[in-house]
């Protein structure tokens, strides 16, 4: 599959809670300690097949990126 959206970054689930209707799913990115959550429906947690453990590409499409300095 070829997608346009360029931010794609490797990573593994550390965790799937399920809500009703939405999930949050926290992934942590090859080779570092960063964890990224994504808020996903229910259903797409079931379709993706997403379980503790599962490798996983993160696909960022923002049309705003902050940043920050101290």
């Amino acid at each position: 599959m070829k997608l346009s959206t360029r931010n794609q970054l490797p990573g593994t689930v550390v965790s799937v809670v399920t809500g009703e209707a939405m999930a949050v799913v926290k992934v942590k990115l090859d080779g570092g300690d960063q964890v990224i959550t994504s808020s996903i429906t229910k259903d797409a947690v079931a379709d993706l097949g997403l379980t503790e453990g599962a490798a996983v590409t993160v696909l960022v499409k923002s049309t705003e990126v902050a940043l920050a300095v101290e």
